[in-house]
């Protein structure tokens, strides 16, 4: 079994047949790393990153039950932006998105980074109040943000009704202009090959079964498919799953999963210049470099680790869309799909160390999870790297349910993307 096992086709899109040559194939894992990374998503392939770049470690295992970027980086809305309430937060998705801006020309790999502005519509008396709140906020802790009339908001974004008779009147928003989209499994292949070209082992349909332990408690390693594989330490970075394997450890965390609904249109031209986001209707969207428009529905209201959800709430979104946007009450769906995000009861992420000896949680981060994309790796190998948080990610760590010092993002993003 190789290292990579993409198709030929896509081998070559990725440009994977000439920078990924077959020397760098290995047919096993080794039976012990320094480090073992659990999901081959974005956060676990950009902490191997950086282990290696910035920490100088190198026997480092990517382990994954699938493909990498299979999972829910693979599913993600790619919307970036760090306008976000509380400083805690502010600081950790501003850090993300100052990552974001060098990250093509730091791995030499294009990831699409196009910040094209994120728009966030005020339907109501309620909405404009928090929303400028909310932007005094930002402003306090160094993060761009501004308001605009509805009149500038359609200068803005052209195909914005800002009729007063809509059901949804737009009474303004918030514009951060450093927000935008990336591709996202750009960004997995990206870390993927930078980090193997620094000699990150990522090991694929390797799925984890187990985590062992020592008599002192210290971590010694996984058991998966292909055997046990030996380990100082391991962070568990599966999105959707990160409290199934850290139940295999013994350590229980607050974190339920809820399906995330989003669907693509058919492909047109260039037409929608922004991002736009409502909390209101619970509705955003964007359009792709291939010319779909992508947009996105709400969690469900109940827990699941399914793949979808019912129809009731694509429709409303849908609805809400062709209001919005009468432009494009006549496109076609392609295809829809549900991802299964983990939250914590405050709908802030997890990110540091745990009760067990050499055992690092990466996990909870909702709806935020792609947006924080690189600074969640960076964040992640510093941790790992130093067995204790960066200033950045130190409030986010499992002691905060223990104290009730909670980063309370529930309501405080304004819309939960």
């Amino acid at each position: 079994m190789t290292r990579f096992s993409f198709p030929a086709l896509v081998r070559k899109a990725i440009g994977a047949d000439k920078d990924w040559p077959e020397q760098w194939a290995k047919p096993d894992p080794k039976s012990d790393y320094d480090v073992i990374i659990v999901g081959a998503g974005g956060h676990g392939l950009g902490a191997a990153y950086y282990l290696a770049k910035e920490h100088g470690i190198t026997n480092v295992a990517v382990v994954e039950k699938g493909w990498l970027g299979g999972g829910n980086t693979a599913r993600n809305t790619a919307i970036i932006r760090s306008n976000y309430l509380y400083e805690e937060s502010a600081a950790l998705y501003d850090h993300a998105l100052g990552l974001w801006e060098g990250l093509s020309q730091d791995i030499n790999y294009n990831v699409m980074f196009s910040q094209r502005g994120v728009l966030m519509l005020a339907h109501t008396v309620h909405d404009v109040q928090i929303f400028k709140r909310h932007i005094h906020a930002n402003r306090l802790n160094g993060v761009d943000n501004e308001w605009l009339s509805p009149e500038q908001a359609k200068a803005f974004c052209p195909p914005l009704n800002i009729s007063s008779s809509a059901r949804y009147p737009v009474l303004g928003a918030t514009l951060q202009r450093r927000g935008g989209v990336a591709r996202h499994d750009a960004v997995a292949w990206a870390y993927a090959r930078a980090a193997a070209a620094r000699g990150v082992d990522i090991l694929e349909n390797c799925a984890v079964t187990g985590i062992s332990r020592a008599r002192d408690g210290q971590v010694r390693g996984v058991e998966t498919t292909r055997g046990f594989i030996g380990a100082k330490k391991i962070a568990v970075s599966a999105a959707a799953h990160s409290s199934v394997i850290m139940d295999m450890a013994g350590v229980r965390v607050p974190i339920e999963c809820f399906p995330l609904q989003a669907l693509v249109s058919e492909p047109i031209e260039p037409a929608f210049p922004c991002v736009v986001l409502s909390n209101t209707v619970h509705a955003y969207i964007s359009q792709s470099d291939k010319g779909e428009l992508v947009i996105g529905a709400g969690t469900e209201q109940y827990v699941s680790y399914s793949q979808g959800g019912p129809l009731h709430s694509i429709e409303h979104t849908v609805s809400a869309i062709c209001e919005m946007f009468p432009i494009f009450t006549r496109l076609r769906m392609l295809r829809n799909w549900g991802g299964t995000v983990d939250v914590t009861p405050d709908r802030s992420p997890i990110l540091g160390k745990t009760p067990v000896p050499g055992l690092y949680l990466n996990g909870g981060w909702g709806t935020g999870g792609f947006k924080a994309t690189p600074g969640a790796g960076h964040l992640l190998a510093w941790t790992i790297a130093r067995d204790e948080p960066h200033p950045i990610n130190a409030p986010f760590t499992l002691e905060r349910f223990r104290t009730g010092r909670l980063i309370d993002e529930a309501a405080a993003a304004a819309v939960a993307h």
